[in-house]
């Protein structure tokens, strides 16, 4: 104990060589395995996978238009539920954070997380109830209700990742002065001058920050699309149907890395914003 006590360089190195070799192990060995396999394809006439590297995935990917629509509703989905949860989450961060009593404060911050200590399939599906023919939302539209499909899918993933984007924004708007705002109040901004000119500009690492969850969830996501979505294809139920059904596991690895390869490039993007401080 002695000795580790004069090298703390090495008691550090003790200390993190299991959860380190558990990460390398279990999620960079993961990714690793799905790169390689994404190289391989399937026999037609067997069945078995064939061991060999080959580009014929990705290049099916990029020539059939089919996924290449998938790929692009996929991210068109995941922009639009980031984007509804920045509009939503700014005022009800907003309003924890400068507008309620700091003794209100923790109970809000807990009412925003109770959704999360609920389960996933359990929430998805009571969405799918409400969405239903004849159910609570189809009567509350007067029999218009959006029914299943790609905006119910949009709807029901912002439910889910809600909270995920107020919580950022929460931390970020108590960790600014209230002098900001008194200040341009006394020099003559209204409210919105204020939010446009003081407040937002210094949200923006906290948005990003959040969108880094609703949008890789979101880019990700299989169960929601599988039980609102009705017939509407997204890059996660295709990863899902090519390990199942068709049982092409090269083919699904191919697709599960056009998400990673976004998300890669936007973490690439966003690295200088601040924004992976603020998780």
């Amino acid at each position: 104990m002695a000795f580790f006590h004069r090298h703390p360089r090495l008691r550090l190195a003790g200390l993190l060589s299991a959860p380190l070799m558990w990460l390398a192990v279990a999620y960079l060995g993961a990714l690793a395995v799905l790169l390689v396999s994404a190289f391989w394809t399937v026999n037609g006439f067997t069945g078995e996978v064939v061991r060999e590297f080959t580009l014929a995935n990705f290049r099916t990917l990029v020539t059939e238009e089919v996924y290449r629509n998938v790929t692009l509703r996929s991210i068109g989905v995941a922009v639009a539920v980031t984007a509804i949860c920045v509009v939503l989450a700014v005022p009800m961060a907003f309003y924890m954070a400068k507008v309620a009593a700091p003794r209100s404060r923790h109970w809000l911050v807990i009412l925003i997380l109770t959704p999360l200590w609920a389960s996933y399939l359990v929430k998805a599906y009571a969405w799918r109830v409400l969405l239903a023919n004849d159910g609570p939302v189809d009567w509350l539209f007067f029999g218009h209700g959006p029914g299943y499909g790609l905006l119910a899918t949009v709807v029901v993933l912002t439910y889910l990742w809600l909270p995920y984007m107020i919580l950022p924004l929460y931390a970020g708007l108590e960790r600014m002065p209230s002098s900001l705002l008194e200040a341009s109040g006394d020099l003559g901004a209204r409210p919105l001058r204020t939010f446009r000119a003081v407040v937002l500009p210094l949200l923006v690492p906290s948005i990003i920050a959040g969108s880094i969850f609703t949008f890789s969830l979101s880019l990700g996501d299989y169960i929601t699309v599988q039980i609102v979505g009705g017939k509407t294809q997204l890059l996660g139920n295709l990863v899902y149907a090519n390990i199942g059904a068709a049982n092409n596991l090269p083919f699904a690895a191919a697709i599960a890395t056009v998400p990673v390869l976004i998300m890669v490039i936007y973490l690439v993007a966003v690295r200088r914003s601040g924004a992976l401080e603020e998780l």
